[in-house]
């Protein structure tokens, strides 16, 4: 099971979810995110990975050449494009600029549930508003789920991440804020608990 704490700004939690068995950390450049990091604060998150996890660069509002170069400059290992805003044409720009892309993508925008329609590596399943914590039925893929490489995200917290494995069998899971005390604020607690519960699932 692959696991992806995101929305992460400082070192301190890199480092706990590595320590327990995390396999990416996600790092969000939204403008209207409450997760939203600046370029120093970026840097630091990859920094503290060291090589260790997958870094991944987080964008929903920002051009998908501009994001791919800010990866890049950054020194991120994948781009993730987040929404509907980005279509095949984003993908394969991105692509030329970045190897590793992402897609993410909510089941209310009725997306292609093929891992790799777009282009991207892996495939991102969402809730209807990312980031809020809004749980959505994930029992509705548990007959038609993707293929493959694709992650499970949205509602998801320690206290539930081990039944959704169970019923949905995702690739791997996402999480952002099932594992704060407040919008944007992270709790090395339950990065921890989150982490071992989808282990263990």
């Amino acid at each position: 099971m692959y696991v992806k704490i995101c929305g992460l700004r400082e070192p301190e939690h890199v480092h706990v979810a590595v320590d327990a068995g995390a396999h990416a950390v996600g790092v969000v450049m939204n403008r209207t995110s409450s997760r939203r990091a600046t370029d120093d604060e970026a840097m630091a998150v990859v920094s503290a990975a060291g090589g260790r996890v997958d870094t991944v660069l987080v964008v929903n509002d920002m051009p998908a050449e501009d994001a791919a170069r800010a990866a890049r400059r950054l020194g991120f290992d994948v781009l993730q494009l987040h929404g509907p805003a980005y279509g095949p044409a984003d993908f394969a720009t991105a692509l030329a600029i970045v190897p590793r892309v992402w897609r993410a993508t909510s089941l209310s925008a009725d997306p292609s549930l093929r891992v790799g329609a777009s282009g991207e590596e892996v495939l991102l399943l969402d809730s209807p508003s990312p980031g809020s914590g809004e749980q959505w039925d994930a029992s509705t893929l548990a007959a038609d789920a993707p293929e493959g490489t694709w992650l499970l995200a949205g509602g998801l917290a320690p206290d539930n991440v081990a039944a959704a494995v169970r019923s949905v069998r995702p690739w791997g899971v996402d999480v952002s804020s099932g594992v704060e005390t407040a919008p944007g604020r992270k709790d090395n607690d339950l990065i921890t608990a989150f982490v071992r519960a989808a282990l263990t699932a």
